[in-house]
């Protein structure tokens, strides 16, 4: 479903086997670098049912089931279970789709449900009300693809809610796990399924804007969508169509409904703009100037808006592959956790560390496009 700059399977595997903890019939397990902020983190999964849909991927589903964690700054709670990155039957469907199309690890590999998380199970929350950030995932990556990141912004003191587009995520694991895979992976990469993947995703995103009322440590009046790839499309998107997003990220995601960044089928959001603040990330293939998409939303937005290039990266180094597959600089993910922070505390908190002014001797692999 998406173009990825595939690493040798004997490449990763070396590198896993070479730097991990040995698990389950000698497959390894990554670890994820732990967060850097000041709190604990805590974590908790609802099940959400939007009945005012029926489920766009399967008509014999009158309606649309999603899966949420919410990843939230903790008050102790550190004799709570950790929560592992991946539930077991969301982490088996990942192994035998996403990670081996999307990442080109050979199944079997890596055993993805042992790998852990900071976070612990439902650990009592912080007292306050912290601002939300929404996360989104790249096409066929299920929520839990980005927990280096997600995790990181929790213990900065963000309220996370990660969503899982069932029926394109690799896996969905529901109470009870029932595991509901995705019909994508083999489905022809029509553009007629890119409408209904994207359409899905905004639709999924607004309705989890609807049950926020539920989080009463959330502060409703500061939310921003952070996202990659598709994800990133499904982050600027929401917010065009949405006035309660107040932010947006978008880290390497087209805003055009192609098969490729032409000029051709742009969103809206790519021909109207916004007029709140984005931030744009991208990889090697170039930011605004080299994407027709991308570069159509910036003529036409109006809000503060800032355009960087991770250098030396391809799609995969936004998510969980540059921590736990080794791709990208090394430097990758602390580049990613320390811009999106920077954007989200200027505009969620008003406070600037003024790193998205210039380019940063402490980032050399992250350059300025505009």
């Amino acid at each position: 479903m998406r173009t990825k700059a595939f690493v040798s399977a004997v490449a990763i595997t070396a590198a896993l086997l070479g730097g991990s903890q040995a698990s389950v019939a000698g497959a390894a397990t990554p670890t994820l670098p732990p967060p850097t902020g000041p709190h604990h983190v805590g974590r908790f999964d609802v099940h959400l049912v939007d009945a005012s849909r029926r489920d766009p991927f399967d008509p014999t589903v009158p309606v649309r089931e999603l899966m949420v964690s919410v990843w939230y700054p903790a008050s102790g709670g550190t004799q709570k279970p950790l929560a592992p990155q991946q539930l077991p039957g969301a982490a088996q469907a990942f192994g035998e789709l996403a990670g081996k199309v999307n990442y080109g690890v050979p199944p079997g590999t890596v055993d993805w449900a042992a790998t852990m998380s900071h976070a612990h199970w439902r650990a009592p929350v912080e007292h306050g009300r912290w601002p939300v950030v929404l996360y989104s995932p790249g096409l066929g990556d299920p929520r839990d693809w980005n927990t280096s990141l997600v995790e990181d912004l929790a213990s900065r003191g963000y309220v996370v809610v990660t969503i899982d587009p069932t029926y394109e995520s690799s896996g969905v694991e529901f109470p009870g796990g029932r595991v509901v895979r995705s019909v994508v992976f083999d489905a022809e990469p029509t553009q007629q399924l890119l409408h209904t993947i994207l359409d899905t995703r905004v639709a999924d995103t607004r309705f989890v804007l609807d049950r926020l009322h539920g989080l009463p440590f959330a502060d409703s009046d500061r939310i921003a969508v952070v996202g990659q790839s598709g994800g990133g499309f499904t982050a600027l998107q929401a917010m065009h169509d949405d006035r309660r997003i107040k932010a947006a990220v978008d880290m390497d995601g087209q805003l055009a409904i192609s098969l490729g960044d032409n000029g051709t089928d742009l969103s809206t959001v790519a021909i109207d703009g916004v007029d709140r603040p984005f931030l744009l990330f991208g990889t090697e293939a170039g930011g605004h100037a080299k994407r027709p998409s991308w570069a159509s939303l910036w003529q036409h937005s109006t809000g503060w808006h800032r355009d960087l290039l991770l250098t030396g990266t391809t799609e995969g180094a936004f998510t969980d592959a540059a921590p736990l597959l080794h791709q990208g600089p090394a430097d990758a993910t602390a580049a990613k956790r320390a811009y999106v922070a920077s954007f989200l505390d200027r505009f969620l908190r008003g406070h600037d560390d003024h790193l998205l002014d210039a380019p940063s001797p402490s980032y050399p692999h992250v350059e300025f496009e505009g």
